[in-house]
């Protein structure tokens, strides 16, 4: 078996916003499995200052696990811990490389283009009128679930637009979600009170991570449902995760693989928390398509009810044309579109 890895920059197509920044660029990598005339590959779906890996020795790492690839994945992925984008772009690279086609990871009815996953439309941060616009957008689209990232702008503007969509549609026409990304640290209830009133679904990351004293007194008395998400990350090992959910004992868990060990390590939080009574829903982490598609389907393996947050294949001006699409608020894959080839990607 042959291993190789190549490092791609996503451009947005319009600046995005978040608490944290503006977003221009995303960098990701790719690993390519090659045996036996077959062809994998996986997205290691790094987000710099964001991800517990974005480390220096980054792409030493991706360099050491290619020149070691006849060790096999069990082992390798041991050994990559806390690196979790590249456990997760070399658990890909193993499904693509076994599956019916390198694109084809899961054999279920979304992977085969017969069923479709509703998903959430997402509001970047920005003015209030370009907010709004996005608003617009999203609702002559179809989507009946939007999530708005709130805490760059003042909180009254943010109500405003809020405001505005739930006097045009009731709880039952649209659901409204909201990602603080740990931005109301200050007045944290009163903020979360405020939300409540205009029945907002849940909020995501409220406060700072590592707060978690803090975090569990929100949860334990929040007038909306909490989901953790930025709070997941870098937390390693079967027990550390049992301690966090039972400490802070959230309302919702936000899955986002690439942050999180990949698939395994995901499906491993989702297991814990339902063993606590906590819901989940998976959303992608600013993947290209080939990472999207990946997590895409294993969502469909997953018994989940409710809006995924898996719409983000659009946001780039140079992603890999794909038979992934959005329509009504749903995602789907069309089988009369093709993939790119890898051929393509490691060019």
């Amino acid at each position: 078996m042959k291993a190789s890895y190549r490092r791609h920059l996503l451009a947005f197509n319009r600046p995005s916003g978040t608490s944290r920044g503006i977003l221009t660029e995303k960098e990701t990598w790719f690993i390519k499995l090659e045996a036996n005339d077959q062809v994998g590959i996986g997205e290691c779906g790094l987000l710099r200052g964001l991800s517990c890996d974005d480390l220096p020795n980054y792409e030493k790492k991706l360099a050491w696990v290619c020149q070691h690839i006849h060790l096999g994945f069990d082992e390798l992925y041991a050994a990559l811990d806390h690196y979790p984008s590249i456990q997760m772009g070399l658990e890909c690279a193993f499904l693509s490389l076994n599956g019916k086609t390198p694109f084809q990871l899961f054999s279920n009815s979304f992977a085969s283009g017969d069923t479709s996953i509703p998903i959430n439309g997402l509001i970047w941060m920005g003015n209030e009128q370009f907010m709004l616009d996005q608003v617009q957008e999203k609702i002559e689209q179809g989507f009946r679930c939007i999530k708005m990232k709130v805490g760059a702008i003042s909180f009254e503007k943010e109500i405003r637009i809020l405001k505005a969509i739930r006097n045009n549609f009731s709880p039952e026409q649209m659901m409204l979600r909201v990602d603080a990304n740990g931005a109301f640290d200050k007045e944290a209830f009163s903020k979360l009170a405020a939300l409540a009133e205009l029945s907002i679904h849940s909020i995501e990351q409220p406060i700072t991570q590592g707060n978690r004293a803090a975090m569990r007194q929100l949860c334990a008395h929040t007038p909306l449902p909490i989901a953790l998400d930025e709070e997941l990350i870098g937390v390693f090992g079967r027990q550390n995760k049992i301690d966090l959910l039972e400490q802070i004992n959230p309302q919702f868990i936000i899955l986002k693989p690439s942050f999180i060990g990949g698939l395994k390590g995901a499906e491993e939080w989702l297991n814990l928390a339902r063993e606590r009574n906590i819901r989940a829903w998976v959303t992608s982490a600013l993947e290209s398509n080939i990472g999207l598609n990946a997590i895409a389907q294993w969502t469909a393996e997953l018994d989940l009810d409710g809006f995924q947050g898996l719409g983000t294949g659009s946001l780039f001006s140079n992603n890999f044309p794909s038979p992934l699409a959005i329509k009504n608020g749903y995602l789907s894959i069309h089988k009369s579109n093709t993939w790119t080839s890898i051929e393509k990607i490691f060019s």
